[in-house]
């Protein structure tokens, strides 16, 4: 099993290009499903668009990714495609539940096994299928799999979620995609990521209207036999990476290839705390904080601040002078991170949905386990700024969504190896 060691008390400088955005990439490959053709630029190399990819072939495309230039190439000829997304290669992946709009929408059934993913909650397909009935699909949830049709095809209706979800309004927008007529969606979620996919079905054919939390969808009769699409920067390593330099930057840390005007909550936090950044149209440069102040902060879906950011933040915390207190709002078991925070030295106590931050701690480098994605990029962080070594175990959970980051990091003077 690999392992990363990093060598702690440095600080960094230099300059990192942020990748494509995970999150958006995810959904817009399921909607590669929709299309005849299609050429997606700027992916991040990570395990779960290879794990997607994956499973896109097994469906029946024909997918070619260019390593060198992050690009993967789609062609979906219609012959042999499979309607099943089995559990194999759905069990590590959360968003491979989203092949079940597209595959409904144009093949009028789906077997899709549940999902699996990070370890962070429940996190229930409850409004994913809400949404599909409303359309007027029939569903049964059997050994494990949701069987799901529509004989006479879907129909547009309107539908308001009972809680905002990004996963439920993806698969709402797939499915609706070829529903007959309009489908209104009301108190959506409104990530930038879900606007990219919005960008990508309309390029496909879609007439698609956002207002507040809602959206508006049909069908454009007129067909497009082949598309381009550029994915949006991934924020959420941006954050990470905002943090790493607010904690280390020597002198100045830039990081490129992103919109500051996407990012304005998080870019607020860290000046709260003590930030020194200066912004760009397509980059931000951060100087390490001179002091760091306590906050109080509750995650919140879009545009509050984000729950994959809430780890990194925590460790930031752990710098800044007095109590601080972040509440999870998103999901209810995101704090796993917090025990092996405390084996390195954090202060840090749980009650109820509320973590509670005790600064500022020394942090000692020891020997710390994975638990997810944004809680193993978290131990990173506490190993950058920690004195000693300090090994993080289970990295594959790392790997799942960020893109060369051992290279990125020691190109800004950072001692990290993977062994």
């Amino acid at each position: 099993m690999q392992k990363l060691i990093i060598k702690g008390s440095r600080e960094l400088s230099g300059k990192i290009s942020i990748s494509g955005s995970k999150n958006a990439t995810l959904p817009i490959l399921a909607a590669s499903i929709l299309s005849n053709q299609a050429i997606i630029k700027n992916v991040p190399l990570v395990k779960d668009i290879f794990t997607m990819v994956e499973l896109l072939n097994f469906i029946g495309l024909k997918t070619k990714i260019i390593k060198k230039k992050n690009i993967i190439e789609i062609k979906n000829n219609e012959k042999n495609i499979n309607t099943l997304a089995p559990y194999k290669l759905v069990k590590t992946m959360r968003a491979g539940v989203l092949v079940l709009g597209s595959l409904l929408s144009k093949y009028r059934k789906a077997k899709v096994s549940l999902p699996g993913g990070c370890a962070i909650g429940t996190r229930p397909v409850d409004l994913h299928l809400f949404a599909l009935k409303k359309l007027g699909a029939k569903i049964k949830i059997k050994d494990g799999y949701i069987f799901a049709q529509a004989k006479n095809g879907l129909k547009g209706t309107k539908i308001k979620f009972p809680s905002i979800s990004v996963g439920a309004t993806e698969n709402a927008l797939l499915a609706a995609f070829k529903a007959k007529g309009r489908t209104i969606l009301k108190n959506c979620a409104i990530e930038p990521e879900i606007k990219d996919l919005i960008k990508f079905l309309k390029k496909l054919g879609a007439d698609i209207s956002l207002k507040g939390r809602t959206i508006s969808i049909s069908e454009n009769i007129a067909k497009r036999p082949k598309i381009i699409h550029h994915v949006i920067f991934d924020r959420i390593e941006l954050g990470t990476y905002m943090i790493a330099s607010t904690l280390l930057a020597k002198k100045n840390l830039t990081i490129c290839k992103i919109d500051p005007k996407i990012i304005k909550n998080e870019l607020n936090v860290l000046k709260k705390i003590g930030a020194q950044i200066k912004q760009k149209k397509d980059s931000i440069t951060i100087k390490k904080a001179k002091k760091f102040k306590n906050i109080n902060i509750i995650t919140k879906p879009y545009p509050g601040f984000p729950t994959d950011l809430q780890a990194q933040l925590m460790v930031l915390l752990t710098q800044a002078n007095g109590i601080s207190r972040i509440k999870e709002d998103i999901f209810e078991n995101r704090f796993m991170h917090v025990p092996e925070l405390k084996r390195m030295g954090a202060q840090i106590e749980i009650k109820d949905k509320t973590a509670i931050i005790k600064g500022p701690t020394k942090l000692t480098g020891a020997e710390v386990m994975a638990t997810d994605l944004r809680a193993s990029v978290s131990l990173v962080l506490a190993g950058l700024i920690g004195e000693n070594r300090t090994i993080i175990n289970r990295i594959y959970h790392l790997d799942r969504g960020y893109e060369n980051l051992e290279s990125k990091l020691k190109k800004c003077r950072a001692k990290i190896k993977r062994i």
